[in-house]
């Protein structure tokens, strides 16, 4: 088997590399171990949309990186425009931030057409394409109009929301016809399966049967697939971060008070107004915690040029100043907020040091910091996991102590009782927590999703019942215009 992944954002493997997505850091390990070629943008872009499209390769562990230089003429549209003004803030639910235009959506088709062209140098004949994320929700369109025949599958990592949120992405009934080119469309829970298939069902008037549609494309499987860690790896990462320089500092200068911690990229799906605002919450109510616990929140800036993400960093640093303002002592900052990353092996040791993790989104796909935290602790003295419900990591982790971002009160009253819990309980809770990482694991993730794909079963020849009316417009774009999957 010839595996070819593609993402936006890839890793480029070291150590200390800050790494603000966990898509980057899930794949990366995978991708070292099983040989397969990673695909994704350099990070750089270049003139000339139509030509030939070049990759830089770097060796990767046992695999490589294929770094493409992305079209400068499009680049702006697609990523900043489509893929983070539109797409981003539906697929968290957010449909009142979106920000977008017709010439934004038709330069996200011209990139996914231009990597299309980029993957057809990787294709052999046992080749298999695993695509990434929101960023290429069309690129399996595009490969099977280029007379791509390999499997292709798609895995979501972020949520897919509901249908009332979704129609209100223009130009979403093609992106969504299109998507049916995949073979296998992986998602992170049941809840985005099921209103994937909704949109499916309503939108484009397709049977879902047995978590089956049948297009004229053919028939495309809908499952879950839930992204785990290497959760032992990162233990040990945790255990020799011990004495990192960032690490040792951090634990020399809490003089005995305890830590929570919060480590998000700044994002608005984050909750980390909410958060902010529980602490503040916490500290009014239980003054005895005043000085007995604080709170190191690292938000790692990104897509600064867009204006929502503008708008959250200006409100938090506002927000932490004026809880520190109230809160704090002339020896004592009650909220260190740190705007920069930090690579895996410094942030498995500073989550060890926090007696409390908080990972509060108000809607996320998975949330690999949650998984990182638990497995980051001490199993002698372990911290506890203060984690939203809406994270997809809830359906998992049900041992932490599961909370509505929405509710400050209860938000506060959870890391309170979270900061005091007794160690026999809080040895319990880890152990379950444990035991599900280990269960749940990132190779296990990448196993089952390729032998889903490779699986025969799902793609036996079906008869494709005809589209009411109303769907069969549809079908007569560039992207439906086969009878069959290509096999």
């Amino acid at each position: 088997m010839n595996l070819v992944v593609v993402s936006n954002r890839v890793a480029r493997g070291k150590a200390n590399e800050p790494m603000t997505g966990g898509l980057a850091a899930a794949l990366l390990p995978v991708v070292e171990n099983s040989g397969a070629v990673w695909v994704g943008s350099s990070g750089r872009v270049r003139d000339g949309a139509q030509a030939e499209p070049i990759a830089q390769i770097e060796q990767l562990g046992q695999g490589a990186l294929a770094l493409l230089d992305l079209p400068a003429a499009h680049y702006a549209g697609y990523y900043e425009g489509f893929a983070n003004s539109a797409l981003w803030p539906a697929l968290h639910s957010r449909s009142d931030l979106i920000r977008v235009s017709q010439d934004d959506y038709n330069s996200y088709r011209e990139v996914n057409s231009f990597v299309a062209r980029a993957l057809l140098k990787f294709q052999k004949q046992d080749t298999l394409f695993w695509i990434q994320d929101y960023h290429f929700l069309s690129l399996g369109a595009e490969l099977r109009t280029l007379g791509v025949k390999s499997p292709i599958g798609f895995f979501l990592h972020t949520p897919w929301p509901a249908r009332s949120v979704i129609d209100s992405v223009p130009n979403h009934r093609d992106l969504v016809t299109a998507m049916l080119a995949y073979d296998l469309i992986g998602f992170q829970t049941e809840d985005d399966r099921e209103n994937f298939a909704a949109c499916v069902r309503a939108d484009l008037g397709l049977q879902v049967r047995n978590g089956v549609v049948t297009s004229r494309h053919g028939r495309t499987r809908l499952a879950v697939f839930p992204i785990g860690i290497d959760a032992d790896k990162f233990a040990q990462q945790a255990a020799k971060a011990a004495s990192h320089p960032d690490v040792s500092r951090l634990r020399r200068s809490l003089h005995g008070e305890k830590l929570a911690i919060g480590v998000d990229r700044l994002d608005y799906s984050k909750g980390l107004v909410n958060r902010i605002n529980a602490f503040d919450r916490m500290w009014s109510v239980h003054p005895t915690l005043l000085r007995a616990a604080s709170l190191l929140q690292i938000a790692t800036p990104s897509r600064e040029s867009i204006e929502a993400y503008g708008n959250l960093q200006s409100e938090v640093a506002r927000l932490v100043s004026e809880v520190n303002g109230r809160h704090g002592e002339v020896d004592w900052t009650p909220i260190r907020y740190l705007n920069k990353g930090y690579g895996q092996g410094v942030l498995a040791g500073l989550y060890r040091s926090a007696q409390v993790g908080v990972v509060t989104p108000l809607h996320d796909g998975m949330n690999l910091v949650a998984k990182e935290y638990v497995a980051a602790q001490s199993p002698v003295d372990p911290g506890v996991l203060v984690l939203s419900k809406f994270a997809g990591a809830a359906n998992e982790l049900d041992a932490a102590l599961l909370v509505n971002p929405h509710d400050i009160d209860g938000m506060a009253r959870t890391i309170a009782m979270a900061l005091s819990m007794p160690l026999n309980e809080r040895r319990m809770r880890h152990q379950i927590l444990m035991t599900k990482l280990r269960r749940h694991s990132i190779q296990q993730w990448f196993a089952d999703f390729l032998d889903a794909l490779q699986d025969d079963g799902a793609h036996e020849p079906v008869e494709v019942e005809p589209l009411p009316a109303a769907s069969a417009g549809l079908l007569g774009s560039r992207f439906m215009s086969s009878t069959a999957r290509y096999h």
